[in-house]
């Protein structure tokens, strides 16, 4: 599904974010990226989500090359992707349902489809109850609950979570982890960005390690050694 082939990204003249980086992707796999801060692991998203380009090397998404897509066709590209992000960026003057509503809207989504599906995204993540509260009303784990809703309401093929439980107490963390692996079981396809070993040892799934760019570790048993 993914894949990336000798990806480097090299910004000025000595500062390597990304080194000769390769790996694949299965579908309805999970896998987490590792390590310490300024490890590349922000870079790799940003390449796949084409907000930044190789300096060499082809990423492919379902044998596409995303940096051969033009402009103007990014944003039917970027569909197949839903982005849950460490501070959540929900829209503070809108309810729960709205703020997981703009997203199909924001798709031109019919509003029969919202009504429908906006109620089953916010079910998924255990928010059935919370659906008209606004997001001071929340807390930091219900709102990443929130983010991953609209994350996953246009239901992409891959949902990628940057640090997604950064700002989260232990119980938090394990509610976001666990909804993740629910959403990978029911068929989509999870990366996930962490530096949190705890989160690793609950996951059990494979593990890419990043080290000043280069992978030094691609572990299917899902160890976090570092």
């Amino acid at each position: 599904m993914i894949y990336f082939d000798k990806v480097s990204k090299v910004y000025g003249a000595d500062a390597v974010a990304l080194e000769d980086v390769t790996f694949q992707v299965a579908p309805e796999e999970f896998l987490s990226v590792v390590g310490h801060s300024g490890a590349g692991k922000t870079t790799l998203i940003k390449m796949l989500i084409v907000e930044d380009r190789p300096t060499a090397g082809t990423i492919f998404f379902e044998s596409l090359d995303v940096h051969s897509i033009p402009r103007r066709q990014l944003p039917k590209y970027r569909r197949k992707i839903g982005t849950v992000f460490q501070d959540f960026k929900l829209l503070p003057h809108k309810t729960a349902y709205e703020n997981v509503a703009f997203a199909m809207e924001a798709n031109g989504r019919a509003d029969d489809e919202i009504a429908e599906n906006v109620p089953q995204a916010l079910d998924l993540v255990d928010l059935a109850d919370k659906v008209w509260n606004f997001p001071h009303e929340l807390s930091g784990g219900e709102k990443q609950r929130v983010a991953i809703a609209r994350a996953i309401v246009n239901q992409p093929d891959l949902i990628i979570a940057d640090e997604p439980t950064g700002n989260l107490d232990p119980i938090a963390t394990y509610e976001v982890v666990q909804i993740l692996k629910k959403i990978n079981d029911l068929g989509t396809t999870v990366i996930l960005t962490t530096h949190n070993k705890g989160v690793i040892d609950a996951l059990g799934r494979r593990v890419i390690t990043l080290d000043q760019g280069r992978i030094i570790r691609d572990d299917a048993e899902g160890k976090y050694v570092l």
